[in-house]
């Protein structure tokens, strides 16, 4: 995987590279990041360069707040959180009990949005830091075609370093200041712990059998987990 310097975007990086039994992940088939809306006319130009379909995960409100400044790529929208992404935090809900709540009550979402990766076309996944939504997309996407779990796991790790130190900052003194008893939310905002995305995937393991058995329940079929297979693998 490489973290790409583009201009107005955190937490952009090109999951290829990553091995997947005999073979590795392509380079430039899937990306992943946060939100657009501060895209520079210079990153907007390389991206559009890069990508040819975009998949936002963001909410109807998070859209208003903070549209996307990509243009001249399209853009399919598949709302992750059922409800407000303020819920997780009024409910003092941890990583762990999120991403379990994501899995199981936006099943349909999730293939969705692994479907137009799966078309093969180079796609960048972004909710709006690239942290809980998009590091469960892109997790599931990768775990489905044999995706190496480690590295699985230390892509989605290495989000918390690549979120902006002046943005983490005003997050938790704002949290601090208007939500002192929620234990959990810096975590929710800031973390992105290696043990939680281990404990999601052998979660689904348990339950469904594997990422692709999840996806397949989820109402993706054999022929779209072929095409994703041949969309990401070389």
């Amino acid at each position: 995987m490489s973290v790409l310097d583009v201009g107005g975007v955190a937490n952009l990086r090109d999951v290829g590279g990553i091995a997947a039994g005999s073979s590795r992940v392509r380079s430039g088939v899937l990306l992943r990041s946060g939100h657009l809306a501060g895209l520079t006319a210079e990153g907007g130009a390389v991206l559009a360069g890069r990508v040819r379909h975009v998949v936002d995960l963001r909410d109807d409100a998070e859209v208003e707040r903070e549209p996307s400044a990509l243009t001249g790529v399209p853009i399919t929208r598949v709302p992750l959180f059922l409800g407000s992404v303020g819920s997780f935090f009024a409910q003092n809900m941890d990583l762990t009990a999120m991403y379990r709540h994501l899995v199981d009550e936006s099943a349909p979402r999730l293939a969705d949005a692994v479907r137009v990766i799966a078309a093969g076309e180079p796609t960048l996944v972004h909710c709006t830091v690239g942290k809980d939504r998009t590091g469960v997309t892109v997790a599931l996407a990768l775990s489905a075609v044999g995706a190496d779990r480690d590295a699985v796991i230390g892509d989605y790790a290495l989000t918390a370093s690549q979120l902006p130190r002046e943005r983490n900052r005003a997050i938790v003194q704002y949290l601090r200041a208007h939500l002192p008893d929620a234990t959990n939310a810096v975590q929710l905002a800031t973390e992105s712990p290696a043990p939680v995305m281990a404990r999601l995937l052998a979660d689904i393991d348990g339950r469904y059998g594997s990422a692709a058995a999840y996806l397949r329940d989820a109402g993706m079929s054999d022929a779209e987990l072929h095409a994703l297979a041949e969309a990401l693998l070389e």
